[in-house]
């Protein structure tokens, strides 16, 4: 009984990365808008110590290194945050085998981004989704499903609760890129003209799952 609404989670998330497949117009808007790298760094309304250095808007990052940036998800809450995207994997859609997904989400290529996140600012950031984006090749911007029971191979959750300065945990994020699209980066990008941080690297292939060998009395069946 507790299966079905995750199963309409994980079908929800998916429609919404087709919209946002969807959003371009015409030849022009086929391709998310670029925008220059800001000349100051965006902060909004998040305190940033002295001596954190944000990192500059535009940066493109290996995979394993860390960008510091200050998050404001909503006017009440905000920090300074590192962000690391440690390493990327391909899924298969068969790894969602229990759950009763629908055609669309059927042709979709599962992805599994694994990163730390550390809290280095005095804003409590408990349950805050993490801000990490993944581009698909056809540019577009796909954030991470989620799911309320527990997906073991990628939990892809929020932060935890308690998530205060100095606190530190790691993460696994799952994406759905739409229509068996690929991968290509990852983006942090919380607003529309703010040039994003971008994460690239060698993708791992799927994890290969070995067949049991048969017992000597199933061969002579």
């Amino acid at each position: 009984m507790r299966v079905k609404p995750a199963l309409r989670v994980l079908a929800v998330l998916l429609a919404l990365a087709l919209v946002l497949a969807g959003c371009g117009g015409g030849d022009d808007e086929k391709s998310e808008p670029k925008a220059d790298p800001s000349p100051t760094v965006p902060t909004g309304n998040v305190e940033v110590a002295d001596g954190v250095t944000i990192t500059e808007p535009g940066t493109e990052l290996d995979f394993g290194a860390a960008a510091t940036v200050a998050y404001e998800p909503n006017p009440r809450r905000g920090s300074v945050l590192s962000l690391a995207v440690s390493s990327v994997r391909q899924g298969r859609i068969s790894d969602f085998a229990a759950y009763q997904v629908d055609a669309a989400t059927k042709k979709s290529r599962p992805y599994y981004v694994r990163g730390v996140v550390k809290n280095v600012g005095p804003g409590d950031m408990s349950r805050v989704g993490v801000p990490l984006y993944a581009v698909s090749n056809s540019d577009t911007l796909i954030q991470p499903s989620t799911f309320n029971n527990t997906f073991t191979r990628c939990p892809s959750k929020p932060l935890p609760a308690g998530f205060v300065e100095g606190k530190s945990t790691a993460v696994c994020l799952v994406y759905l890129i739409p229509n068996g699209g690929t991968l290509t980066e990852v983006s942090y990008r919380p607003l529309q003209a703010y040039s994003p941080i971008t994460w690239s690297g060698a993708i791992q292939p799927p994890v290969v799952v070995k067949k049991k060998a048969k017992s000597k009395r199933q061969q002579r069946n």
